[in-house]
């Protein structure tokens, strides 16, 4: 008996780690453990004998289970102490600095835009958010029949009785603008009108108030050709990679020929990749500016023609940085800026990069 204690108790105390410990308490109590044959031995024995016998096993197998946890403790200590060691951590060092603020995608994406179309050559232009409706409609060639002319697609503002001053509107694109700059510096033009606009509208796709940037350029020799190379400039310029385009006739008032822009994508699990795959996604309408509208801008359709377009900020933001859902942009819920927000030097040059 006090060879069995000998044995494990300096075997224990001797151990290196817990794999060693472990094969240590199988071999004395486990259920084939040299304690355990002792202890099964005890059924053999005189009533003399096991009254001597018994007690000193038990008290042997007690002495060595508390060694065996002591030892544990003793090697998790020592593993502790070890790791403490070489992961530390100095407390008196200053924090880590967190930004109180950040810049909505909104802003971010409008100022990447402006600096891209910048470095092509175009001017920023704005304008009233709430215009005429000869500004807003007659002017871009839109008739009086026209749907988007209904109360049900247009904010008009309230006019008290008596009161016959024009209609007015909050604007519903930024074309007014194109038409307040022809007047203000004729042609040739080539500008950009970034702004707020606003529609009676609201879905997963659309609010009542939105971003838009549109473009005009104006020459004597300006064709599609020249308004397919400068969106594609812009498309692989913003997106980071070369975008295909595909452009389908279409009609809109202000533009004649009229065409609608589509951008190479693929599908993945329920996300748009920009410039890959054979899909096409449609982001833009565009065309060639209508006589009508250079006239009502003052211009001389017989001497100069361009073209323009339009594209919401906000879904360019979307496909950007994989914001799902249009009405997120006006959520108040500070941990959405958080996560979408960008850092105040996230600021892009006039190269269409960022510094950060």
């Amino acid at each position: 008996m006090d060879d069995l204690r000998t044995k494990f108790i300096e075997a224990i105390a001797a151990a290196a780690d817990e794999t060693a410990l472990e094969e240590l308490r199988v071999q004395a109590v486990g259920k084939k453990g040299e304690v355990s044959l002792k202890m099964r031995e005890l059924g053999k024995m005189t009533p003399e004998e096991r009254q001597v016998a018994g007690p000193a096993l038990n008290a042997l197998k007690n002495e060595i289970n508390s060694a065996l946890a002591a030892k544990k403790v003793a090697l998790a200590d020592s593993a502790l102490d070890a790791r403490l060691a070489t992961e530390w951590l100095d407390v008196t060092l200053p924090a880590r600095t967190r930004r109180v603020g950040t810049i909505h995608p909104i802003s971010q994406v409008t100022e990447e835009v402006t600096a891209i179309f910048a470095d092509m050559g175009f001017a920023v232009a704005e304008g009233p958010q709430i215009e005429t409706d000869w500004y807003n409609f007659d002017a871009l060639n839109i008739p009086g029949h026209h749907p988007a002319r209904a109360e049900m697609d247009t904010f008009y503002t309230h006019r008290a009785e008596g009161d016959n001053r024009p209609p007015h509107v909050l604007r519903t694109h930024t074309s007014p603008v194109q038409i307040r700059t022809m007047e203000k510096t004729g042609a040739p033009i080539r500008i950009i009108c970034p702004g707020r606009v606003y529609r009676a509208d609201y879905d997963q796709t659309h609010t009542p108030m939105f971003h838009q940037v549109e473009g005009l350029a104006l020459g004597k020799d300006i064709s599609m050709a020249n308004l397919k190379w400068v969106l594609e400039e812009f498309f692989s310029a913003f997106f980071g990679t070369e975008v295909k385009t595909r452009f389908r006739a279409s009609h809109f008032p202000f533009t004649e020929p009229s065409a609608e822009v589509d951008i190479q994508c693929s599908w993945e699990g329920g996300t748009v990749k920009v410039g890959e795959g054979d899909d096409w996604l449609e982001v833009l309408g565009s065309g060639m500016v209508h006589p009508k509208v250079l006239e009502a801008g003052g211009i001389d359709p017989n001497e100069y023609q361009g073209f323009a377009f339009g594209i919401g900020i906000d879904r360019l933001a979307m496909l950007k940085y994989g914001i799902p859902d249009l009405r997120a942009f006006f959520d108040s819920d500070l941990r959405w800026l958080r996560h979408y927000g960008f850092a105040s030097l996230d600021q892009p040059t006039l190269h269409g990069g960022l510094n950060r």
